[in-house]
């Protein structure tokens, strides 16, 4: 069984992600660092140079990859849902947590992260706000599809997320 963190940029996918790894003696997996190690270039690069379908391809590749695993604490891209294969493949391998924050968490972390630009190269071509509720807007339903439950992170610390994960799995019988 692995346990896959989905949610949109900045909800806390990565250090969660490390703790919670730690905490239950797993791996640890950040399917973006995967990504940028095996194609020796940023997030931002591919996309500028090959675009969004070619970074969804190579995504769903370390998805693939990443499920052939067991005990594996795994931080997704935000997109990774929005390709219902990688759902699937998911589900099969563990389940699925959805970390959430509201937009204006989202923004301060986003501006406080120096790796954002690297990492989280602009999806649309508005201003940092407006991208989130856009973006959001189409994502959530995925997230909400593709969950087998929901932890906020907006007003609790990373121990305090790994918890409320933990609490989770046995409340729904899912560890």
């Amino acid at each position: 069984m692995n346990i896959f963190l989905i949610g949109y940029r900045c909800v806390g996918k990565t250090s969660v992600g490390k703790s919670l790894a730690k905490r239950l003696g797993w791996s640890f997996v950040d399917t973006d660092v995967k990504l940028v190690e095996e194609q020796g270039q940023k997030i931002s690069e591919i996309v500028d140079t090959k675009g969004w379908a070619s970074f969804r391809k190579m995504e769903k590749q370390v998805i693939q990859c990443v499920c052939e695993r067991d005990r594996c604490v795994v931080a997704t891209g935000g997109g990774v849902v929005l390709d219902e294969e990688n759902v699937k493949r998911m589900k099969a391998s563990g389940v699925l947590i959805w970390l959430k924050a509201n937009i204006h968490t989202i923004g301060n972390r986003m501006a406080q992260d120096a790796l954002t630009r690297d990492f989280r190269p602009s999806l649309t071509s508005k201003g940092v706000v407006e991208e989130i509720k856009e973006t959001l807007l189409l994502r959530n339903t995925y997230y909400e599809k593709a969950m087998n439950f929901i932890v906020e992170t907006d007003l609790i610390g990373i121990e305090a997320v790994c918890d409320a994960i933990l609490q989770g799995l046995e409340k729904n019988d899912l560890f």
